[in-house]
């Protein structure tokens, strides 16, 4: 397909000439250009393997990584003040963690309670929901319809498998033991991390062989402090506010324990587009689980999702344009790719690593290109 008309004049209204892109127009220039990209996409393809083979080393490096350029700040602060690093990192570490430990010693009552009312409120949310269950009887029937019409039965042909009892208190011992190890990897190397402080930009700036790219290292490192740092404190202080909102809203529509939801909203915030989406299930659930009529049990999710908006589709964006602007295709196609790798955590990292990767990209001539492509 040929593109329209106006194309050629839409274009040209696009931030820079294609002309200033650094892709190479002679054909030993080009090979060289093709190569590169190929033994970049060789090496990216290595990282990702590792990455996702090693999950359990990789992803708490990364969240240590991710909590040091939030902490940054403070350290910074800490060393103007002369205190020692020492106690500094510690005196951040036992802040952060201790709040986090408390936050949830107050909600394990209340998180509970809920989970102990869901199971006897089951035939409770079938009877709210039937007006669902209408559209899947059909959904159902057409696709025996389709089996009948291929020449099969359904279940016909499908082995048949016998599901034995699972061990679930040992599986949970393995969560839980997990969870407390990559805890206690994170916690380590994010204390390392807050002690050493310039040492691994030092040393890569010492092996670098001329000074130009001793200055570009200090660029790239300087830049991703700075825009990364500054996205993470902002997406906070605004999951913070959705967190306060929602658990006002929860406690004015007569849902209770406040803490509990704004914590939940606060959370799930991290995680952009399924975050929310989820948010809106849990609180319409929990509306139907505490309200008799429909239009009050939708009343919670409908405030939370109007929160949301107002928050994810104006402020922020407007907060963040001018640090950087990313690809929306690319930001959802990172958000479902990472937490493919590492679930949750992955999700919540997307953002900045795909960040991360358009300013180094940025400030590397010949990736110039996908830094440009990367950018919305």
């Amino acid at each position: 397909m040929g593109l329209p008309a106006s194309a050629p004049e839409e274009f040209s209204e696009l931030p820079g000439e294609a002309a200033d892109l650094p892709v190479p127009t002679e054909p030993s220039e080009r090979l060289l250009f093709g190569l590169l990209l190929v033994g970049v996409g060789l090496l990216l393809l290595a990282v990702l393997t590792a990455c996702y083979v090693a999950a359990e080393i990789v992803l708490p490096i990364a969240l240590a990584f991710v909590l040091m350029l939030v902490l940054r700040p403070a350290m910074r602060l800490a060393e103007n003040s002369r205190i020692p690093r020492i106690v500094a990192a510690l005196l951040l570490l036992v802040v952060l963690f201790g709040v986090a430990a408390a936050l949830v010693t107050v909600l394990a009552a209340p998180a509970a309670g809920w989970a102990e009312k869901l199971p006897t409120a089951l035939p409770k949310l079938q009877e709210r929901l039937h007006f669902v269950s209408e559209p899947i009887a059909v959904v159902q029937k057409a696709i025996s319809h389709a089996q009948h019409l291929a020449g099969s039965t359904p279940g016909e042909g499908m082995p048949v498998v016998a599901v034995e009892g699972s061990n679930i208190p040992q599986r949970l011992l393995e969560v839980v033991r997990g969870f407390l190890g990559g805890l206690l990897e994170t916690i380590v190397v994010l204390f390392f991390l807050l002690m050493s402080g310039e040492t691994f930009l030092r040393r890569l700036v010492e092996v670098l062989p001329s000074f130009r790219n001793k200055r570009q290292a200090v660029e790239i490192s300087q830049q991703i402090e700075s825009d990364i740092s500054a996205y993470l404190l902002t997406i906070t202080l605004m999951n913070t506010a959705v967190g306060a909102l929602s658990g006002l809203t929860a406690w004015l529509c007569g849902l209770g324990d406040p803490v509990l939801w704004g914590t939940v909203a606060f959370l799930l915030n991290f995680v952009p587009v399924l975050g929310p989406t989820a948010g809106v299930a849990i609180f319409f659930v929990a509306g139907l689980l505490s309200f008799d009529t429909l239009w009050q049990a939708f009343l919670p999710a409908a405030l939370y999702l109007a929160i949301h908006i107002v928050e994810g589709e104006t402020l922020t964006p407007w907060l963040l344009a001018r640090r950087f602007t990313l690809n929306p295709v690319l930001v959802i196609v990172s958000l479902v790719f990472w937490y493919w790798m590492w679930g949750v955590p992955g999700a919540i990292l997307s953002t900045p690593m795909l960040a991360t990767l358009k300013i180094v990209c940025d400030r590397i001539q010949p990736l110039a290109a996908l830094g440009h492509f990367i950018e919305g």
